[in-house]
């Protein structure tokens, strides 16, 4: 599998030159992709724990599910803010 998340934040800028058009890629640090992800998986392994104690407990816990709305806030706040 490829690096999609380096992939998302990477920007592209094409400079005029003398020469002609040169594309530039700049690439995100290293802590940002590795924030994004670990946000992520513990937005899915959240998800999969409220889901189990849905099935197993027949209860809704409301402190995860702060947790798994307040991560998704967070990744798609970090994929809005980078792309200004």
């Amino acid at each position: 599998m490829t690096d999609w998340v380096r992939r998302a934040f990477t920007r592209q800028i094409i400079r005029k030159t003398r020469k002609g058009p040169q594309t530039f890629e700049i690439t995100p640090k290293d802590e940002l992709v590795y924030g994004v992800k670990f946000a992520i998986c513990m937005t899915v392994c959240l998800t999969g724990m409220e889901i189990g104690n849905m099935a197993f407990l027949h209860t809704w816990n409301s402190e995860v599910f702060s947790a798994i709305t307040g991560l998704i806030g967070l990744v798609t706040g970090i994929f809005i803010g980078h792309r200004v």
